[in-house]
């Protein structure tokens, strides 16, 4: 068990310091481009650095998913320490942009999540309870990995995961989708109006259960 905190523990400091990297880019992207406000101040255009910004975020992807199979002694292991790494890297992200410069204000701001594929918009309490959850669901399978628990997903989990995450990313992708005919430039002048809670609560609840049901398999 000892060994297994103490890697639970260096997956999350390095975590940590990625959402420290991350967020001292973004101050400087700020600094740039001179937004105060993201809604107002972010640029309608798709420049060199937006490009250079979709690479970096894909290099993100593959630094997490690389310390998770450096992490993890299997399949199970490695994709449970890939997503406790994203989960502590995005909460640690905003923790460290406040500390930098204060923001957000507020966990209803709004901020831009990813790029990838599209545009993703929602406030900042939407990513970090999906973190929350992520983190907690990969704890528990690392956990029951130590016990010998192999995690197996009958349909009915796999239903309730993948859909759960894509009603998650539709929500954060809607005024992206519903731009997109119009091309890329569309795209990226859309601006959020309103979040729909109610329905991003749907993800939430089935993201909840999923985690539940995680903690509750026994030794097949």
């Amino acid at each position: 068990m000892q060994k297994t905190i103490h890697r639970i523990v260096v997956v999350g400091i390095f975590a940590i310091a990625m959402a420290y990297l991350e967020s001292v880019i973004v101050v400087y992207l700020r600094d740039i481009y001179g937004i105060n406000n993201l809604l107002t101040d972010l640029i309608t255009e798709v420049d060199k650095y937006v490009k250079i910004e979709i690479g970096r975020e894909i290099m993100t992807l593959i630094m997490l998913a690389s310390i998770g199979i450096i992490a993890g002694k299997n399949l199970q292991e490695k994709f449970s320490y890939t997503v406790f790494a994203f989960g502590i890297w995005d909460i640690f992200y905003y923790i460290w942009l406040y500390v930098f410069i204060g923001w957000p204000q507020s966990l209803f701001e709004w901020d831009i999540l990813f790029l990838v594929p599209l545009p993703w918009w929602g406030p900042v309490l939407s990513p970090v309870l999906i973190a929350i959850l992520m983190c907690a669901g990969a704890v528990i399978v690392i956990l029951k990995s130590f016990q010998n628990i192999k995690v197996r997903l009958n349909l009915y989990d796999w239903l309730l995961f993948s859909g759960s995450i894509l009603f998650a990313l539709v929500i954060f992708m809607e005024d992206a989708i519903r731009v997109l005919p119009g091309g890329i430039d569309a795209v990226a002048r859309v601006r959020p109006t309103t979040f729909s809670w109610p329905l991003f609560l749907i993800p939430i609840v089935g993201m909840t259960y999923f985690v539940f049901r995680l903690s509750k398999k026994k030794p097949v």
